[in-house]
C-alpha cells in the first residue's frame, strides 16, 4: 500500500483532475452498484454531507440506537444540517413497525421526516450485522412513506463478508452510501459516498462547503484502491480473531455481549478503570464505552498471535487486580 501511494499518477481534484481519485472513485460506485462516488476525508464527512444532500434545516431524520451519526460526529447533524435524530429499536437494528411509528404528522407543530439512517455494521453494538430480510422491511415502509434513505456502511465489507451478501445488494435500496477506507480495509485517510450522479454533484458541492477539497489527493485514494483490491476477502482473518479474543476474554471469567459477528468485541470488566490502568501498563489498547463496558477492535495490523499475546497481558493484569 506504501508504495503505491508513492508511485501514484496524481493531479489536482479540486479540479477534478487526479486520475488516481478518479479511479477510485469509478471503482467504488462499481463495487456498491451505484452510478457515482465521491472520495471523502473522513467517515464523519460521508455522513454529514449524505445529511444535508437529503435534508432541509428543521427536518427529522429517524437512525438506529446508538447510531454513529448520532453519538460520534460531534454534533454535526445539528451544527451543519440544523436536523434533529430521532432514534429507534435497540441494539443497532429497528423494523417496519418502528419507523411507521416515528414518523411525524403532516402538522406544523412537528419537523418534517425525511430520511431514513441505517449502520451496518453497527459499532456501538458490537460490529452487528443488520438482518438482511428485516432491512428490506424497514426500507420498504420508507418507501412507503416517501423517504429518502442513507447507509451509514463504515463498515459495509464486513457485513459483506460475514453474510456472503454482496455489498452492492446491501447498497441497492440506498439513495446515498458511506464506507470507510481507513477501518478494516486498512487504508490510512479517506471514506467514498456512492449515489447517483445528481446526488453526487449535490454532495461536492457540500464538500467543498465543509472544507473537503483536496489538491494532489490521488496519494490518499492509491490507498483505496489497493485495499479495495486487497483487503476486502481478509476480513474474514479479522472476524476469526474476533472469536478468538471473545472466547479467550470469557475464559478469563469477562463477559462478552453480544458475542462478535464480525470484528468488535465488547466486554464487561467489574473494576472498569483498574482494569484500564492494568491494561495499560501493559500496552494492550482498548476502549472504555460506557462505567463497565470495553470495546476492542480486529483489523489488518492486528494478528491471531497479538491476540493470543493480548489475551495473556489481560490476564495478568487481572491478576494484577485481584491482588
Amino acid at each position: 500500500m506504501r508504495r503505491a501511494m508513492a508511485e501514484a499518477e496524481v493531479g489536482d481534484d479540486v479540479y477534478g483532475e487526479d486520475p488516481t481519485v478518479r479511479r477510485l472513485e469509478e471503482l467504488a460506485a462499481q463495487r456498491l452498484g451505484k452510478e457515482s462516488a465521491l472520495f471523502v476525508a473522513s467517515g464523519t464527512m460521508a455522513n454529514q454531507a449524505s445529511l444535508r444532500a437529503h435534508t432541509q434545516p428543521g427536518d427529522l431524520v429517524l437512525a438506529p440506537a446508538d447510531a454513529h451519526v448520532l453519538l460520534f460526529e460531534s454534533g454535526a447533524a445539528s451544527a451543519l444540517a440544523g436536523v434533529q435524530i430521532r432514534t429507534l429499536g435497540s441494539h443497532g437494528v429497528f423494523d417496519a413497525a418502528d419507523l411507521r411509528a416515528a414518523v411525524t404528522p403532516p402538522d406544523a407543530h412537528y419537523p418534517p421526516t425525511t430520511l431514513v439512517c441505517v449502520e451496518n455494521t453497527h459499532n456501538r453494538a458490537g460490529g452487528r450485522v443488520f438482518p438482511f430480510e428485516l432491512l428490506g422491511e424497514v426500507t420498504g415502509a420508507a418507501r412507503e412513506r416517501g423517504l429518502r434513505l442513507h447507509l451509514d456502511g463504515a463498515r459495509l465489507f464486513n457485513a459483506e463478508v460475514a453474510s456472503g451478501i454482496p455489498a452492492a445488494t446491501w447498497a441497492e435500496p440506498f439513495d446515498t452510501v458511506a464506507f470507510c477506507l481507513s477501518k478494516g480495509l486498512g487504508a490510512p485517510v479517506g471514506s467514498l459516498v456512492c449515489a447517483d450522479r445528481a446526488t453526487i454533484h449535490r454532495v461536492h458541492r457540500i464538500r467543498k462547503q465543509m472544507g473537503g477539497g483536496m489538491r494532489q489527493a490521488g496519494i490518499l485514494a492509491a490507498a483505496g484502491v489497493y485495499a479495495l483490491d486487497h483487503h476486502v476477502e481478509r476480513l474474514a482473518e479479522d472476524h476469526a480473531n474476533a472469536r478468538r479474543l471473545a472466547e479467550g476474554l470469557e475464559k478469563l471469567g469477562l463477559g462478552v455481549d453480544p458475542p462478535p459477528e464480525t470484528n468488535v468485541v465488547l466486554f464487561r470488566v467489574p473494576d472498569a478503570s483498574g482494569f484500564l490502568r492494568e491494561t495499560r501498563a501493559r500496552s494492550v489498547l482498548v476502549s472504555a464505552i460506557d462505567a463497565t463496558c470495553f470495546r476492542a477492535v480486529t483489523h489488518l495490523d492486528v494478528g491471531r498471535s497479538d491476540v493470543e499475546e493480548a489475551i495473556g497481558r489481560i490476564e495478568e493484569g487481572l491478576r494484577a487486580l485481584r491482588a
